[in-house]
């Protein structure tokens, strides 16, 4: 086979793996807004399985070509986005959403950080990466992502102050019983302490317990 040929191959293979991965993330968004996230996921996982490791070059080959991004503040220069990077952050940004419905909460942080990789101002993203961390009782840093939110993004920023207000109860709650406890071992662990002052002199030991002096 020659070169040539070779890679005509190329570009035929990146299309169908692109337009299968389309489908996938299609059946999964589908399956996800009947409340089906078991089969969401899935497609989700079968998806990435054909994005992940796509050549930009066989991109471009196939008329996908890279379009510029929203300049990065680190060095000034706009980031190359193709289509694959806008399907990988929708996709990741969804799969946030599945694992949040399944309380899984770490994975739901994983997902929306691979998101927001992809684009920093992923609200949607950032908004599920908070909520994570305030089930998982990281308040502080939970209520610091919603504000990005609610700061950055009007469209979300009622969504992030009812969810900023919504942790805070929780967290008030779990500081009230904690004190709660504490108090209470604290009064506990008083009573005990004055018991072996105001008590018996000499603890109630059993006699054969004490050494006997033995005369001669």
């Amino acid at each position: 086979m020659s070169d040539s040929s070779h890679i005509i191959d190329i570009p035929s293979t990146t299309a169908h793996k692109l337009a299968t991965a389309k489908q996938k993330k299609d059946t999964a968004d589908q399956a996800y807004k009947i409340g089906n996230v078991k089969d969401a996921l899935k497609s989700y996982h079968e998806a990435l399985m054909y994005l992940l490791g796509l050549d930009k070059n066989a991109l471009q080959s196939i008329g996908v070509v890279s379009k510029p991004a929203s300049a990065d503040d680190a060095t000034g220069k706009a980031k190359e986005r193709t289509e694959v990077d806008d399907i990988l952050e929708k996709i990741y940004a969804n799969m946030s959403a599945c694992h949040l419905k399944n309380e899984n909460y770490k994975r739901a942080i994983e997902t929306a950080d691979k998101a927001l990789a992809n684009n920093e101002k992923n609200y949607k993203a950032m908004f599920r990466k908070g909520k994570a961390l305030g089930e998982l009782g990281f308040f502080e840093k939970a209520q610091k992502v919603l504000n990005d939110v609610k700061t950055q993004s009007p469209a979300d920023a009622a969504a992030a102050e009812q969810e900023i207000a919504r942790l805070k109860v929780i967290d008030d709650e779990k500081e009230r019983v904690h004190k709660k406890k504490m108090k209470g071992f604290l009064n506990k662990a008083e009573k005990k302490g004055n018991n072996l002052f105001e008590g018996e002199t000499e603890p109630n030991v059993p006699k054969s317990s004490f050494i006997e002096e033995v005369t001669d």
